[in-house]
């Protein structure tokens, strides 16, 4: 199978390729942020990088299986401006052909969820057999504009039925007759790690107002877990059995334990979250703040791994 990945990130699609037993003969990524493209090339050496998905000529991958990506989502998600598609002089990009028109005269974009075109434009050029295009939930107006440009309805799953999270996203693809991935209950607890040092986060960030620990029994605080991260990392909850608690204005979120102690999660556990292999984002040179964004950037693998299974 050929594969071109545009946004490609850490590579999550061909860890989701590998997992699902699929053979990959070649592998483009387009990508363009450094650390990512490390990661990437540390865990699958032989991908094909090739820069900037508004650079990609379409005349130079006419044999390609599957095309998928997914592409950036600060203007259509509820916690960022749900600008949309949208040029700074605020008018609505609504159809390739006015992206196309838009750009060759000089129009500046806002935000990148712009780029969804790029990810059109490539399609319609290249014709693979199958697509995947992944973006968070969003309004209805910009989803019926991905669906018209798509050909295809979205389908919603939750990285709650593979995962230790709760992280809800749309996939349109024209892999046929996907259902729900089966419910592998899988909670907070199973992706912890035992034995590590607590980094405890600064007291004058958290907010004790409706925190009464003396009515709670204590056993409920044993590695359950906040929120992870913020916008730029997860911004989604875990999944703890029904036994979720939060404490306000923590960021980054973390882990509350038996002792009421607080920490944050280890790179480990974030890959966990995402079901990638432990260390995956382990490499010289990359910061944690830079593993933790490039693992909330990706995808969940075993919602894709899943999806995958549906291809003949």
């Amino acid at each position: 199978m050929n594969v071109l990945s545009l946004f490609d990130g850490i590579s999550c699609g061909q860890v989701a390729l590998e997992r699902t037993g699929i053979k990959v003969d070649n592998y483009f990524a387009s990508e363009i942020c450094n650390y990512s493209i490390k990661i990437t090339k540390k865990n699958y050496p032989n991908t094909i990088e090739i820069g900037d998905v508004r650079q990609v000529d379409v005349n130079n991958y006419k044999d390609i299986d599957i095309l998928i990506g997914g592409s950036p989502c600060q203007s259509f998600s509820f916690a960022g401006s749900m600008n949309g598609m949208s040029t700074k002089d605020k008018i609505n990009i609504t159809t390739l052909e006015q992206y196309l028109d838009l750009k060759s005269k000089g129009f500046e974009f806002e935000g990148y969820s712009y780029l969804f075109w790029e990810y059109v434009r490539i399609l319609n050029g290249v014709k693979p057999k199958y697509f995947l295009l992944e973006n968070v939930k969003m309004a209805q107006k910009w989803k019926d504009v991905i669906t018209e440009a798509l050909g295809v309805e979205p389908i919603l799953i939750n990285s709650e039925l593979v995962s230790a999270q709760s992280r809800e996203r749309l996939y349109w693809t024209n892999i046929p007759n996907i259902t729900q991935p089966e419910d592998k209950h899988i909670y907070i607890d199973d992706i912890l790690q035992n034995d590590i040092e607590h980094t405890y986060l600064p007291k004058t960030r958290l907010d004790y107002r409706n925190y009464d620990k003396s009515k709670v029994d204590k056993s409920i605080f044993k590695n359950t877990a906040t929120q992870i991260g913020n916008s730029r990392n997860f911004g989604n909850s875990v999944r703890s059995n029904g036994k979720a608690f939060t404490l306000r204005r923590i960021n980054p979120n973390g882990i509350i334990d038996e002792n009421y102690n607080i920490r944050e999660f280890t790179p480990i556990e974030v890959e966990r979250l995402q079901t990638l292999p432990d260390n995956y984002t382990l490499i010289d040179g990359i910061k944690k703040k830079e593993r933790y964004e490039a693992c909330g950037n990706g995808w969940t693998v075993d919602v894709i791994a899943h999806i995958f299974k549906y291809i003949k």
